[in-house]
């Protein structure tokens, strides 16, 4: 009598644990999350402070510096604009569809969708003020918290990183895109502060609330693929 196969090493270890790494890191940060809102919500003092005391200093810099301050819009409201980086994804999404990568497409699609629904409900829900100036140096439409800047630039470079990593980009491309999309997602959020739209919590609420996204889509996605690869083998 023949012995049985001996199923592969892949198919031996458990197909839920890798790929949940990412899925209870977004739980994770999307718990921190929570927790910021919270205090936003209840309009905690000690945040409060901290967020007018980094407003007053950093308006006062952008009102002495009207060059740099320009630059820093240019920045803000054009190369790291929320419809510049859906403008990145859709580009991607594009791509998958000329590779008839169909699932992939519209999961970067629905996760980019969903974080701008997200936004615009907390947004709506919370309700928060902008800072306000007698001399601003820009201004800014809808609530505060939390920025749609620093949110949409969190999904937007997480997703495309991913989308690299998953197609097999080498380290040192992979390297330099993850470099690139952390000066985008850093830069934008001190962009909004610089220019006195935002208050702090706002932008690490962006950051939070969009890094939860992405890594939860990415773990269910991987989960989703695994689970579909290895159903065929089993078929």
């Amino acid at each position: 009598m023949h012995a049985p196969p001996r199923p592969s090493p892949a198919l031996r270890r458990s197909p839920s644990l890798p790929r949940s790494v990412p899925v209870v890191t977004g739980l994770g940060l999307a718990a921190v999350f929570g927790v910021l809102l919270t205090l936003v919500a209840g309009a905690w003092e000690p945040l409060v402070s901290l967020d007018r005391h980094v407003a007053d200093g950093l308006h006062t810099v952008a009102v002495e510096h009207r060059g740099w301050t320009r630059f820093v819009r240019v920045l803000s409201d054009w190369l790291w604009d929320p419809w510049t980086m859906r403008a990145a994804l859709a580009l991607a999404v594009l791509w998958l569809l000329r590779r008839r990568d169909r699932l992939l497409a519209a999961w970067i699609a629905g996760t980019s969708a969903l974080g701008t629904a997200l936004q615009q409900g907390i947004k709506a829900a919370v309700g928060r003020a902008r800072p306000s100036w007698p001399d601003p140096v820009a201004t800014a439409h809808y609530a505060a918290f939390p920025s749609g800047h620093a949110l949409t630039a969190t999904v937007a470079c997480g997703l495309l990183v991913w989308l690299l990593r998953r197609h097999g980009v080498r380290a040192r491309g992979l390297r330099a895109a993850a470099a690139a999309g952390a000066v985008s997602v850093l830069g934008v959020g001190l962009t909004r502060l610089y220019l006195g739209v935002h208050w702090a919590s706002d932008v690490v609420g962006g950051w939070l609330l969009g890094g939860a996204l992405v890594a939860v889509s990415a773990g269910l996605f991987g989960m989703v693929t695994q689970r579909q690869g290895h159903e065929r083998l089993g078929g």
